[in-house]
């Protein structure tokens, strides 16, 4: 079965070869989903962030609050639609329980989450389909919506999370290494970006994770961009509904600062954190290898070139003063 599942891995691999490298950094941040597209051959690409919250569950009388660390380093290897990546985060949690009027504390610290995985873009509707041609006779022709508009790229995820030593974010009997997979679309309209990931998380372990995100990003002008995301996680151990929100500041082409804010809607527990972080790309891309039939590519592109023009103005500007 594994023979089976590494063939059809690598045939994937070898039969769907779809540049993505873009002038302008690719990154996931401030939310917590992936994008279907890969940074690029030779590009190497950290993000990271730091967060902080509480955590009050009414049942257990208990208030928790957090701080952490979060981190994902990107790689694109051999193929320009392929990615290996790894992400997690370190976290610190201050406990207070109030148990029939004794008040206990504790803290918790380690790795709350570590993964390394690979995603592979199987598909770009914008390469992969034909476009349409213009209508000569017909305006209203023309403007009418195209249907194939609402075909996204698609990616396939799996990877493993790895644990060590004696993990207090173990539940007990849960192992130190198991399997996680995902389906990733994302749809390019313009200034606007629908991501969605399918998640299947600790699939060999008796309580799995099955989780659904949904990342919507609207670019303001070529260096801003706000977003809002709505995930929600299916458990017999932890389920809830989570609300983020924020922004990103584009500085260059290889850097990009955000924040956002998280809310959920239960008191078990009631949940809220902030965040901000940074996402840096190392690009050394030695070969341009730019599609201009790649959605993702035109898209980065294009804001590339506003940015360009922008600061010429401005040194025009400076230099007549």
């Amino acid at each position: 079965m594994r023979k089976s599942a590494l063939f059809s891995l690598l045939f994937i691999f070898v039969t769907s070869l779809n540049a993505q490298y873009t002038e302008t950094i690719n990154s996931n941040r401030p939310g917590q989903s992936q994008g279907a597209f890969a940074v690029g051959t030779n590009v190497i690409q950290l993000e990271t962030g730091g967060y902080f919250g509480n955590d009050e569950h009414t049942a257990f009388g208990s208030t928790t609050d957090i701080w952490g660390i979060d981190y994902q380093l990107r790689y694109g290897l051999l193929f320009e639609n392929l990615e290996l990546n790894l992400t997690g985060a370190f976290e610190n949690q201050d406990i207070s329980r109030n148990l029939l009027g004794t008040q206990d504390e504790s803290s918790v610290r380690n790795f709350k989450a570590n993964s390394i995985g690979a995603k592979y873009l199987i598909f770009d509707p914008y390469k992969e389909l034909e476009e349409d041609k213009p209508n000569l006779y017909s305006w209203k022709a023309n403007q009418r919506f195209k249907w194939k508009k609402l075909i996204p790229a698609v990616s396939l995820y799996a990877g493993a999370n790895l644990s060590f030593g004696d993990n207090p974010y173990l539940y007990e009997g849960e192992g130190k290494f198991s399997p996680k997979a995902a389906i990733i679309t994302q749809n390019n309209w313009g200034r606007w970006v629908l991501v969605l990931n399918f998640i299947g998380d600790k699939l060999t372990e008796e309580y799995r994770n099955y989780i659904l995100m949904a990342t919507v990003t609207h670019a303001v002008s070529p260096e801003f961009a706000v977003f809002g995301e709505f995930q929600s996680i299916f458990s017999d151990i932890y389920a809830d509904d989570l609300a983020r929100a924020g922004a990103a500041y584009l500085v260059g082409k290889n850097l990009q600062f955000d924040v956002s804010g998280l809310l959920n809607f239960k008191d078990t527990p009631s949940r809220w954190q902030v965040a901000a972080g940074v996402s840096y790309r190392l690009d050394l891309h030695k070969m341009d290898e730019f599609l201009e039939e790649s959605n993702e590519g035109n898209r980065r592109r294009l804001r590339s070139e506003k940015m360009s023009r922008k600061n010429e103005n401005k040194n025009e500007g400076n230099d007549n003063n």
